[in-house]
């Protein structure tokens, strides 16, 4: 069997074994050119298997990254307003002294 049959076209024949019908195949055929193609098939299929699982792994991996970098994002974001509010403080009043000499001679 190669899959599921409810989605197939009855009209055309299968392209691809699963990995299961693959070990099937192997388990029937007995001509040494046979069993090694199903070993290679098996192989492939193992290959894929790691394959996709390291993807799993980095993907895990880009989404904790994607994480620690939001929270960055948001502290960085709160460090930058602050700056941006001490940095518009209203310009304080420039105190004038004024020094005045009293010119009259008092005698």
């Amino acid at each position: 069997m190669t899959g599921s049959q409810k989605h197939r076209d009855p009209r055309f024949p299968p392209y691809a074994f699963t990995e299961h019908g693959a070990i099937m195949a192997a388990t029937i055929l007995n001509s040494p050119r046979a069993i090694e193609m199903s070993v290679y098939v098996v192989r492939a299929f193992v290959q894929l298997r790691e394959l996709l699982a390291s993807n799993t792994a980095l993907a895990r991996k880009l989404n904790e990254l994607e994480g620690k970098l939001k929270n960055h994002d948001q502290a960085i974001a709160a460090i930058l307003s602050v700056i941006l509010e001490l940095t518009n403080l209203p310009a304080l009043k420039r105190l004038s002294i004024v020094i005045t000499a009293d010119l009259t001679e008092k005698s």
